[in-house]
């Protein structure tokens, strides 16, 4: 399975950047995200395990991630249920508060039962997963000039569909057909 999803954004590139970085506050706002533990981070990459449990389905993965802040990611599978799994973040700064972030996904379960059971699952996770990025984006402050981006804040906010005018702070989705 292959997954493109990309929004417009308000906040800076450096803030999604380091969202999308801290796997270790992924249980704050993503609610198939039952676990999260960074298992080595330096300048150039991160590595972390995820437990994913969602409606009665549990596995555990482990990605390791070369990255350029606050431009891009690799996703890279150590290990986990999956034949397949590559994918990459991208982040374009548009201003100085705002920027375009896409996400890639390539995908295969190992077998045909996890297929069958989490894929379903999984293609409802992947769909939604700039979604959640951006709306965490729009619930944490914003930092003050070269300051750290705090940690995840859980909150609710909603992001702008295609089908509508673009406010500012708020995300526009380009929809890219599935190959």
């Amino acid at each position: 399975m292959i997954v493109r999803r990309s929004a417009i954004v308000g906040r800076s590139a450096s803030v999604l950047f380091d969202l999308i970085e801290a796997a270790e506050y992924y249980p704050r706002f993503l609610p198939w995200c039952a676990g999260a533990r960074i298992v080595s981070r330096d300048d150039t990459l991160v590595s972390a395990d995820l437990t994913v449990s969602w409606l009665g389905l549990d596995f555990e993965m482990r990605t390791r991630n070369p990255k350029q802040r606050p431009e891009y990611m690799a996703i890279h599978l150590e290990r986990g249920p999956f034949r397949r799994f590559e994918g990459e973040w991208r982040l374009a700064a548009l201003a100085p508060d705002a920027c375009k972030v896409a996400f890639a996904l390539d995908y295969e379960f190992d077998s045909h039962f996890m297929t069958l059971a989490a894929g379903p699952m999984f293609s409802r996770i992947t769909d939604k997963l700039v979604d959640a990025f951006v709306r965490q984006a729009m619930v944490t402050p914003k930092p003050r000039s070269n300051e750290a981006v705090p940690p995840a804040v859980e909150a609710p906010a909603q992001t702008a569909r295609t089908d509508g005018p673009i406010d500012s702070g708020q995300a526009l989705r380009d929809r890219q057909p599935p190959e």
